[in-house]
């Protein structure tokens, strides 16, 4: 990524460089790109999310998830419990 930067006046445009680039480090032009465009991102010369903030938002995302899988078995453990209650309250 950084060579593409420092390539980027020996070419007519950024994607020449990324193409010309990408063949000598055994890449595709597209993921050469792709690791450019989060290079500028991670550095903000380019709007939208950071490496580490995408990661964060994974993490954050993971553990939505757990919590509401945690909240689904907690309800089926009330209505369950709740459900005895009402029939241990029924026999006496």
């Amino acid at each position: 990524m950084r060579m593409v930067f420092d390539a980027k006046d020996q070419y007519p445009s950024q994607w020449a460089a990324i193409e010309s680039i990408a063949s000598k480090i055994g890449c595709t032009g597209e993921t050469l790109r792709k690791w450019v465009r989060q290079g500028e991102r991670d550095s903000g010369v380019r709007p939208g999310p950071t490496t580490t903030e995408q990661l964060r938002i994974k993490e954050l995302e993971r553990e939505v998830r757990e919590l509401r899988k945690t909240n689904e078995i907690l309800k089926l453990a009330s209505a369950y419990f709740a459900q005895a209650e009402f029939d241990r309250q029924l026999k006496k």
